[in-house]
């Protein structure tokens, strides 16, 4: 976040809106020493809106729901059905967004916003991390094409059949699939032996 050295926090606070593509989170004011007050002044001048607790965004912005969830559940990636959407292994527009915690984090927040929460150990957490770019442009954490292979196939009671097996034979005709690392990642999961039943199939 890159803010000039302006003296009036009002037009602080807009600097910060444009460059984050709208969305401002109650810690970048903190980080400048900007009182929440301010806040208050603009939703009644009618320049932004409050999306939940400690995330607003510009009045005139769409809201980026992916950006706002990652932004108030900052411990949670999006996962799994969720996942294999932003990977473009399904075109199915997911119902609900699929999130993957450590298996210590208190998810009752999280669940209570409408996520399908998954745990897993606290180890294996940032296994395959990425970033990418929400349809809104903001930076959003999901996981790479083996890691959600791997989720949805130690999930798979969890998760829909039909989306599973139309994940899997785009995987295998992805042009930036990893064999290796996949197996590799199962290996850690100890699901080896699950995912090669499925993917040699298809290979």
């Amino acid at each position: 976040m890159v803010v000039k050295n302006k003296a009036n926090p009002i037009d602080k606070i807009l600097e910060i809106l444009k460059n984050q593509n709208g969305i401002l989170l109650t810690s970048d004011l903190a980080k400048l020493g900007i009182p929440r007050t301010y806040l208050s002044i603009l939703i009644k001048k009618g320049e932004i809106q409050r999306i939940s607790r400690g995330v607003y965004s510009a009045a005139n912005y769409m809201v980026d729901e992916m950006a706002s969830m990652q932004a108030r559940y900052k411990g949670a990636i999006f996962s799994h059905e969720t996942a294999l959407y932003l990977l473009g292994l399904t075109d199915r527009t997911p119902l609900f967004y699929s999130m993957t915690v450590p298996a210590v984090y208190n998810a009752t927040p999280l669940k209570a916003s409408g996520a399908k929460v998954y745990f897993v150990n606290r180890n294996l957490f940032l296994l395959g991390v990425i970033t990418l770019k929400s349809s809104h442009g903001n930076d959003i954490k999901t996981f790479n094409l083996e890691r959600t292979i791997c989720d949805v196939l130690r999930n798979r009671n969890q998760v829909d059949v039909q989306l599973v097996n139309e994940a899997l034979k785009k995987y295998v005709l992805h042009k930036d699939r990893n064999i290796d690392q996949l197996y590799n990642f199962a290996k850690q999961f100890r699901i080896q032996k699950i995912v090669r039943e499925y993917i040699e199939v298809l290979l």
